[in-house]
């Protein structure tokens, strides 16, 4: 039986999934596989390490900082996240990443981006987490906030676009049942995407890009109603919030992200004997 890790990205929403993620490691608890896209890899990424705490610092300990996010980013990088701080001066020097734990984890981890050329998602493995973290970045760069990040011959933007919550990707990949995190509260539907006259300038070069964004919102809405059937038919758990969090993608306040963070460790805590379940009932079918 493979168990798998779902994440849905959502930028500083991501604090929530940050709960979940600890609140497993302190019951113990190790997944077979981990997805995630955006703010949901790079939290999944610790998750994989068994570095308890490290994300929960990152997105809180620094987040005041000026080079965390902010106008003066975009101004001087295009970027409202300072890219290079997020993905080089904070793993490697101030919260160091465990790399080498990372890669001998047992656990498979999956990134997901965007093709900007063809409008697709794509997935790339921890083979291609590296000290740049340009995977990463890719997958966290978001449209119109963030500029197209090249690694290996492609261009690629947030993984979010094309794939928000890559349940159908962990399935393929084997896994026969799914812990799938949301960050948006249960019966959230969404909507088309703002600033379209924007970004559809933006992308001119890129048309598949634009029709991805264009129909984003279906994408994020079929890909709920899937995951809504997985957990009917006993092969999925749902963490997601109750209520709409206090916090946007783009909060800064530490007191709010901590809150949220106590929600999300919460809500494992309390679906933590279904999870147990899930796992108890599919040994049972294999025996």
């Amino acid at each position: 039986m493979k168990i798998g890790l779902v994440l849905e990205g959502g930028g500083m929403r991501g604090i929530y999934t940050i709960g979940v993620l600890d609140c497993l490691m302190d019951e113990n608890f190790h997944a077979d596989y981990v997805i995630g896209v955006s703010a949901g890899a790079c939290n999944g990424s610790s998750y994989v390490s068994g570095q308890k705490g490290r994300a929960f610092r990152t997105n809180t300990e620094y987040i005041t900082d000026s080079r965390y996010l902010g106008m003066k980013n975009y101004l001087t990088t295009k970027s409202l996240f300072g890219m290079d701080f997020l993905f080089d001066e904070i793993p490697n020097k101030l919260i160091p990443f465990d790399y080498d734990a990372f890669y001998k984890s047992p656990c498979e981890f999956v990134m997901g981006v965007t093709d900007v050329i063809t409008g697709r998602a794509k997935y790339f493995d921890k083979s291609h987490v590296e000290p740049k973290n340009t995977v990463l970045r890719a997958s966290s760069s978001l449209p119109v906030f963030a500029p197209i990040v090249e690694y290996q011959g492609g261009k690629y933007l947030d993984g979010g676009v094309a794939d928000s919550i890559p349940v159908k990707k962990a399935l393929e990949d084997g896994c026969d049942k799914v812990i799938v995190v949301l960050t948006r509260e249960r019966g959230f539907v969404k909507k088309p995407e703002k600033f379209r006259s924007v970004y559809k300038r933006m992308y001119k070069k890129y048309p598949k890009m634009i029709d991805a964004l264009d129909h984003r919102h279906h994408q994020y809405n079929e890909s709920l109603a899937f995951i809504d059937q997985l957990e009917k038919d006993g092969k999925a758990v749902v963490i997601a919030p109750d209520a709409p969090l206090a916090v946007g993608r783009f909060e800064k306040n530490p007191d709010q992200l901590k809150a949220v963070w106590k929600i999300g460790y919460d809500d494992m805590k309390k679906k933590m004997r279904k999870v147990l379940k899930l796992l108890e009932k599919s040994t049972a079918e294999e025996a």
